[in-house]
């Protein structure tokens, strides 16, 4: 499989590094007084395992809970979602005031506006955000344009990659 023209390869390295960026951000709007901000952390399944496990980490949360919507079909294009697990009764109480959402990426901001809608006072985290998306999260790390496709390193192996210049000579 060829990459898109807008290709963003995302190393596990970077993803850690951006991941902790967002943990800071989160850190920095923190309650005062000392008192964690967030009660929970609900991550979206399969790509807010990751972030959630780094940020849980960094400010100390231990509650970890997930809300599992399918979107993408065999990694190329957005069908129709399906939430295959809502969240605990407990964490939508008070409408999710208190509960820190998570997930890797907001694209088109469809799954995001399902678990928004659930719990519309909850704080929403991405690592990354595309333009459709970005509205509904509170707080993301880096936003590219909507027409590139990230690549997750989980998404990924290890292969030669040709110099940017073989594609523009001519």
């Amino acid at each position: 499989m060829s990459l898109p023209e807008k290709a963003f390869p995302v190393s596990w390295d970077q993803f850690h590094r951006d991941a902790r960026a967002l943990a800071w951000r989160l850190a920095g709007s923190q309650g005062s007084g000392g008192k964690p901000q967030w009660r929970a952390i609900v991550c979206i399944t399969r790509g807010g395992l990751v972030p959630a496990a780094i940020i849980s980490r960094e400010l100390g949360i231990r509650m970890i809970e997930t809300v599992c919507v399918a979107s993408y079909h065999e990694y190329t294009e957005q069908g129709q979602l399906a939430v295959l697990k809502e969240v605990s009764a407990p964490l939508l109480e008070d409408d999710g005031e208190g509960v820190l959402i998570v997930d890797d990426l907001t694209d088109t901001g469809k799954t995001a506006a399902i678990v928004r809608a659930m719990m519309p006072r909850a704080h929403f985290a991405t690592v990354y955000a595309k333009p459709k998306g970005r509205p509904l999260v509170d707080t993301f790390v880096t936003e590219v344009s909507q027409d590139t496709w990230i690549y997750f390193p989980w998404d990924m192996g290890f292969t030669y990659q040709k110099p940017i210049a073989d594609d523009h000579r001519g």
